[in-house]
């Protein structure tokens, strides 16, 4: 039912909900709370450490008229509590000032505690003696614009009463396992009367949502064993001498992996598999020797990648380990003239092999007889655009690589169209990464170490969570870049993140391999698979706000060469639970240890969201639940597919949820 329908919101309400994606009433009620306050827990500002969340109790005293920073607007008040004053500040929401009158107010937000004068920035904020009456755990949302707590509460109330929801998990099913009814559990996630009734809910809700997907998957599975059409005609003799051609020897992992490859190249279907390996475990080399199987029988092959700061690194290094061979480049930020050329020459058979980024997927990119396909960072990209690239050629044969560690179990469920291959070890001659967690007491002497390490031709990346942040709560890219050039001005820096052009980023890369410049101040741009065995030094600031496996990504930049590395994690906060999380990473350097840690520490909503998931689960990634619920959702999706029980039904809320999955799952 579309929201205009519900006669207690108005055209204007609509229109506010619709900025933020809301159309219908299933928008609504699946617009799950970021959190909930539990009004018994109120705490002392004395009490707060710095950039944690509280919810407090206190006073107005006065606010200021919304006024006009350097890039934004802002709002400040200020408030009392216990005899203490302290401010609040909402960027960009100039409509707070005509919302707050005097009296007693509860704010939910995170605290800044610099230099003894506290603060709460962009609080959620309603008046207490409305709380008073308010029973249970109170949801909090995320907002956006004049949306206002109460305002989502309300409207999420109408939508319940009015939405019929009902489970596509087939009746026998939900008998045989006890399940509980799908509508109360929604009832339950917006109002819940205690943790325990809202961790159920969050649980039947996530069920639901797992069994969804992973019935998709196996019904791509069904088709998935193709039968094979380019006949390879590679020797074992022929893969070898190709592994001369780099200067180390594969481990026993690459080796295994090539043979698996190898093997499934000449088997009667078509190869789907999941390549996965930690970081700096050479899964390149791996996917480098899969592709000369290919042109060595005479096929096309193509290298996808997800950034062109990536692409223009593979295509380097594919021109270096195949030069007897044409390699083409195709991205974004080619001309039109280079892009028209490089489609012309690979339709005509010109190219042997393309590397590319997401350009190489357009309708107008045409091979002449593609065999073999490499996708660079699974996560990056999804079932579609696998599919996408399958079709370029008849029925070629797809390797998928992820640097993203996987807890085992989990891989199984979420690649269960492909078969999985896994590199254990790390060549021998990389060096162990030792990982140090800075404060702020401890921040000269790091840049010393570093001024140091950069006078006998060392490398350093410094890394931060945003571009810019007016809200003051962490480090800011371009923040640090003018503060490092004044603290260290014999060094070289440059600036690195994702709102430059192209080009501009290419660029600095190579000016950064050819060790023109020292320290790259950066965002994640640099996350993935960038390789500079000059770079030795990691610095991450406000490690809190990362995850582990992002954490370890970010780390896996450095001991790409022989020389000592380390990775400094600078904490600005985030309590006992940060800290308990980043001593976890500063224990291990094993990816696969470091993900089953991050699920068993935050469970799979948090750990399966939308950096790993793409497009899919990306609306429950605010729920809890643990990763036993993705476990049962798979042995549900098993016994219903296999039993054809509501097959129909299953099959048409897979559509209707992953539309991006259609094509595969109609055949």
């Amino acid at each position: 039912m579309k929201i205009t329908q519900l006669r207690n919101i108005t055209e204007k309400r609509a229109k506010e909900l619709e900025k933020i994606g809301i159309s219908d009433t299933d928008g609504l009620i699946r617009y799950f709370p970021r959190a909930y306050l539990d009004m018994t827990d109120r705490v002392s500002l004395r009490e707060v450490f710095h950039n944690d969340t509280a919810l407090i109790a206190c006073t107005l005293v006065e606010v200021e008229p919304a006024r006009r920073g350097s890039r934004t607007r802002y709002v400040r008040a200020r408030f009392r509590q216990d005899g203490d004053y302290f401010t609040a500040i909402w960027f960009n929401m100039p409509y707070v000032y005509n919302s707050l009158k005097s009296g007693d107010y509860l704010l939910y937000g995170r605290v800044q505690n610099r230099y003894g004068q506290p603060s709460v920035i962009n609080p959620t904020f309603e008046r207490l003696e409305r709380n008073v009456r308010l029973k249970g755990l109170v949801p909090v949302y995320p907002l956006h614009g004049t949306l206002t707590q109460r305002t989502i509460r309300d409207c999420v109330r109408y939508a319940l009463a009015a939405e019929k929801i009902t489970s596509v998990i087939p009746p026998q099913l939900r008998a045989k396992y006890r399940l509980s009814d799908l509508a109360q559990a929604y009832s339950a996630i917006h109002k819940p009367q205690t943790h325990e009734e809202m961790r159920a809910a969050a649980e039947r809700i996530a069920l639901e949502e797992y069994f969804v997907l992973l019935s998709a998957f196996k019904l791509i599975k069904g088709d998935a064993n193709e039968a094979r059409i380019n006949r390879y005609s590679v020797t074992e003799r022929d893969v070898a001498e190709f592994e001369k051609r780099f200067p180390f020897a594969f481990t026993e992992g690459q080796q295994a992996a090539v043979r698996a490859v190898f093997e499934n190249v000449h088997a009667p279907t078509v190869m789907n598999r999941l390549l996965q390996g930690d970081v700096g475990s050479g899964k390149t080399a791996v996917a480098l020797a899969g592709i000369f199987m290919a042109v060595k029988s005479g096929f096309q092959a193509v290298y996808l990648s997800p950034t062109e700061v990536l692409a223009a690194q593979n295509f380097g290094l594919l021109q270096k380990t195949f030069p007897e061979y044409r390699v083409g480049y195709l991205a974004g930020s080619a001309t039109a003239k280079e892009k028209r050329e490089v489609k012309a020459a690979l339709a005509a058979g010109e190219i042997d092999i393309l590397c590319g980024t997401h350009a190489v997927l357009q309708n107008d990119v045409v091979f002449c007889n593609l065999a073999f396909c490499v996708c660079d960072e699974q996560h990056r990209f999804g079932v579609a655009q696998r599919n996408i690239l399958s079709e370029k050629g008849q029925k070629p044969d797809v390797l998928v690589m992820s640097a993203t560690p996987i807890p085992r179990t989990l891989s199984l469920i979420f690649y269960g169209d492909l078969d999985i291959t896994t590199i254990p070890d790390k060549p021998k001659e990389r060096q162990e990464i030792s990982t140090a967690l800075i404060s702020e007491r401890k921040y000269d002497d790091m840049l010393a170490y570093i001024r140091g390490e950069v006078q006998k031709g060392k490398q350093a990346y410094f890394v931060c969570a945003k571009i810019e942040d007016d809200e003051g709560e962490v480090t800011s890219v371009g923040e640090l870049f003018e503060e490092l050039k004044g603290r260290l001005p014999s060094v070289r820096f440059a600036l690195l993140h994702g709102r430059m052009k192209e080009k501009e980023k290419n660029q600095t890369m190579a000016a950064f391999k050819r060790k023109e410049i020292d320290c790259l101040v950066s965002t994640t741009v640099i996350e993935v698979g960038v390789d500079v065995p000059d770079a030795t030094i990691m610095v991450i600031m406000n490690a809190e706000r990362f995850g582990l496996s992002q954490l370890h990504q970010l780390r896996g930049r450095v001991g790409r060469g022989s020389e000592k590395s380390w990775c400094f994690l600078m904490v600005g906060g985030g309590g006992e639970e940060a800290l308990e999380r980043l001593n976890i990473l500063k224990g291990t350097t094993d990816g696969f240890v470091l993900a089953e840690k991050d699920l068993e520490l935050r469970g799979g909503g948090d750990f399966l969201g939308t950096r790993q998931s793409g497009k899919f689960l990306s609306e429950i990634k605010n729920l809890r639940y643990g990763s036993e619920v993705i476990f049962q959702a798979k042995k549900l999706a098993d016994e219903a597919i296999e039993g054809r029980l509501n097959f129909e039904e299953i099959k048409c809320a897979a559509l209707l949820k992953y539309e991006s999955l259609k094509d595969v799952v109609l055949n």
